[in-house]
């Protein structure tokens, strides 16, 4: 393979390439425009670049094919390899992010400076967990484009995207707690509020809950599933586990499964191990969008603290470690991937826990000193 170049009109160079058809042996010439170099000496080494590359099998041609019309084709891809939840999600990041910023751009000339500037000019008018979410989907598009051989690397790889603070925690005492645990009494919020206060469940595992999945003899409870939108999944970290519940929660739900067979039975429906613990007088599941919604509703209507259904999950986490309840305990009721995350996220709850640990360090080495001491 051989290769010059050329420049035609002013500053616009093209790397000439000569190469040999392995079938029919006959030459051909191809031209590739070079538009980011600004001289004869770049575009030589743009164009031994381009021949280098060719010749161990790593080269892609750039096409016309813009960032928009690439994403939609990755939107298609992807559609197929994750929920529907998230599928819509990096929609909206696609199309209302996106597209507006870069989506006119050809794939093959986007460069990391022109995601910089993207994510810059979305801070200016989006928040930075928005921003953050739009640069975790372009990233994983375009390393997409890389495997399927559209572009040579990623630009978005080493562009990095906005730091997100933590959102706020809100947590409620035991007393607020009792308030609102008897308050959403008789009401059809009971039965959520009190799996996410008590036991520290997620929206998803309250709504994909079966009877089957509850042991009241022994007062235990598998979470096994979660819904996400209408469908059933594994739980977050791909693992179930097996929650002790407390006796009032076993009492409880003595209580809620009587009043919906009852219910159900009215309707000429059975209840049974298949039928969801957190549903509608029908028996159909409640989903976790309508319940956090509605949720809101309730907590308003009675005037109480203003606090997302997820931190029922973060009051209950940290009424255990306040209490005294060892962190691997609060870690495997909670359902996190490692203890670590439970004392990373939690570690306000445990004020008390790094004095109590050196009190009782000090009372032993006391008493080791004093028995020394009278020898």
């Amino acid at each position: 393979m051989r290769g010059h170049v050329r420049e035609r009109g002013k500053g616009k160079w093209y790397a000439v390439l000569s190469t040999r058809d392995p079938q029919t042996g006959k030459r051909k010439v191809r031209w590739r425009s070079l538009p980011n170099c600004k001289g004869k000496r770049e575009a030589q080494q743009e164009c031994a670049r381009i021949i280098t590359e060719m010749q161990s099998g790593g080269y892609v041609a750039p096409d016309k094919t813009t960032v928009a019309q690439f994403l939609e084709r990755w939107l298609n891809h992807i559609r197929t390899q994750v929920s529907p939840n998230s599928a819509a999600r990096y929609e909206r990041y696609v199309h209302s992010n996106i597209m507006p910023l870069l989506g006119g751009v050809r794939l093959s000339r986007l460069r990391p400076e022109m995601v910089s500037e993207a994510y810059a000019s979305a801070r200016a008018r989006l928040s930075p967990q928005t921003v953050k979410g739009m640069a975790t989907v372009l990233k994983a598009a375009l390393g997409r484009a890389v495997s399927w051989r559209m572009i040579q690397y990623n630009p978005a790889a080493d562009v990095r995207a906005p730091k997100v603070e933590r959102r706020e925690m809100h947590t409620l005492d035991a007393a607020t707690t009792a308030e609102l645990i008897e308050a959403a009494r008789g009401t059809k919020w009971f039965m959520p509020v009190l799996l996410g206060a008590m036991c520290g469940l997620r929206r998803g595992e309250m709504c994909g809950l079966r009877w089957g999945s509850v042991d009241l003899k022994s007062g235990q409870l598998s979470v096994s599933t979660q819904r996400v939108g209408t469908l059933l999944k594994q739980p977050k970290n791909g693992r179930g586990r097996l929650i002790a519940l407390p006796l009032m929660v076993v009492t409880e739900l003595r209580k809620h499964r009587l009043r919906q067979s009852e219910g159900l039975l009215r309707l000429g429906i059975k209840l049974n191990d298949e039928t969801f613990v957190c549903a509608r007088e029908d028996g159909e599941p409640l989903l976790p969008a309508t319940l956090t919604k509605l949720f809101g509703r309730f907590l308003r209507r009675h005037e109480l603290p203003q606090i997302r259904l997820h931190d029922l999950r973060h009051t209950a986490a940290t009424l255990m470690l306040a209490s005294g309840v060892h962190p691997k305990i609060a870690q495997e009721q909670l359902g996190h991937s490692s203890i670590s995350t439970t004392m990373d996220i939690y570690s306000h709850a445990m004020p008390n826990m790094q004095a109590e640990a050196v009190a009782r360090l000090d009372a032993v080495m006391q008493a080791a000193l004093n028995k020394r001491d009278t020898k």
